[in-house]
């Protein structure tokens, strides 16, 4: 099965064997590098319709030797004709690709989890990690605990309730740390390096990372072989958002569809922006910054792939944009409100950031628009504590209802009577 030629050095090409190393001898990131005509003989439209309607229907553009052993029932995820969210934001047509749904811990993070832990089998782990801002611990926990290997997640202690016992559930081995993303990150690299264990989004990362191009080749097949002319979304290591713009012309190189011009736009929150800051600049310097948002799932101040982020974006005509804590819960609260689908703190901040863009000109209503949603609001559930209105308490007593519930609400039956 296997179309995958070697690891590629990102900046000056060097080839590597495949194996879990991280980067070149030069320090730049490696990536996955496949048998293009090997893709154009294996795949067609047909080929792929034809399969089970998850993320391995795409495997021959996946970076394993053998066919998948585990997690078999990840992605292809909706993608939704969001009508009265396009009408409260002025646009002409817009999508949600709703990753909120996804299997088994609705998130984004199940696609690069499955496609890392059926390397990590390939290559013989037994044990299982990551760093995480919490719904890659979801991930991580999950797929090993159904895989039968030992998990170790390692997180942030100021992390949402629900996204810790998310983890915990599975059985995995917590680890706290005292300290921001960034801080865990460090930690976990030198864990990598002593002890050999799989840390997906570290030693495997080269790997891991591929598991995002699928949201983008989902997004193309069900929009019938097409490009849409805009994608947004949201940011936090900077992988997610490279990966879609590779996904799009992997698919173009595989013969599956026609080249077309599209637009990457990032979402992240002011209170972690770097990757916005150098777009809104026109470069590509990241800056790290120490984070401060609501929106944990994307707080991270020194982005892996920032450069690569920040270059994807303008080298598509894209742009960037951030929104306060404020505005992200109204952001979630206006997916909710129109199409009924219930966005994590990072939703908010991807509608929040495409209706300021569209206010402020840097979109066009009348293009094509996809709006990327990557986790569950069920696992956000503190960031909106004290901002909804929860509703009135009453006696069994319909004078109470009518007095509290009816002319409070203002309801029309209460004027028709």
């Amino acid at each position: 099965m296997s179309l995958v030629t070697g690891l590629r050095c990102r900046e000056c090409g060097k080839m590597y064997p495949v194996s879990p190393r991280v980067v070149c001898d030069c320090l730049a990131p490696l990536e996955a590098a496949y048998d293009v005509d090997g893709w154009r003989k294996a795949l067609s439209r047909e080929v792929i319709a034809r399969r089970a309607p998850t993320l391995w229907r795409y495997r021959e553009m996946l970076p394993l030797d053998h066919e998948p052993v585990t997690s078999l029932n990840v992605g292809f995820t909706p993608l939704v004709k969001a009508q009265r969210l396009a009408a409260a934001l002025g646009c002409k047509s817009l999508w949600i690709k709703n990753d909120a749904v996804n299997c088994p811990t609705l998130s984004f993070k199940d696609r690069v989890v499955a496609v890392a832990i059926n390397k990590a089998k390939e290559f013989g782990m037994e044990t299982i990690a990551c760093a995480s801002t919490g719904n890659l611990a979801n991930a991580v926990a999950a797929h090993a605990a159904a895989a039968g290997l030992e998990a170790y997640v390692f997180i942030p202690d100021d992390l949402e309730e629900a996204k810790i016992y998310g983890s915990a559930v599975y059985g995995a081995h917590l680890v706290r740390i005292r300290g921001n993303y960034d801080a865990v990150n460090r930690l976990c690299t030198q864990i990598a390096g002593e002890y050999g264990w799989g840390f997906v989004n570290v030693n495997l990362r080269a790997f891991y990372c591929e598991g995002s191009k699928t949201l983008g080749f989902e997004v193309a097949e069900q929009l019938g072989w097409r490009i849409p002319p805009v994608v947004v979304v949201p940011i936090a290591s900077g992988s997610l958002i490279t990966r879609i713009g590779k996904a799009f012309s992997e698919l173009a190189e595989a013969g599956l569809l026609e080249p077309t011009p599209f637009k990457l736009i990032g979402a992240q929150a002011t209170g972690c922006s770097p990757i916005s800051v150098a777009v809104k600049q026109g470069g590509t310097a990241i800056e790290p910054q120490r984070p401060s948002t609501i929106a944990r799932s994307l707080a991270i101040g020194n982005p892996a792939d920032g450069y690569y982020a920040a270059k994807a974006i303008l080298d598509s005509g894209g742009t960037a944009g951030d929104v306060s804590d404020e505005e992200i819960r109204e952001g979630m609260k206006l997916l909710a409100e129109t199409e009924g689908i219930f966005g994590e703190t990072a939703a908010g901040v991807t509608i929040a950031v495409a209706r300021k863009l569209l206010r402020e000109g840097k979109m066009n209503p009348d293009e094509e628009t996809v709006l990327c949603v990557t986790g569950n609001g069920l696992k956000t559930l503190d960031a909106l504590v004290g901002h909804l209105d929860i509703g009135v308490t009453i006696r069994p007593r319909l004078e109470e209802f009518e007095a509290q519930v009816l002319r409070t609400a203002g309801s029309p039956a209460i004027a028709a009577n």
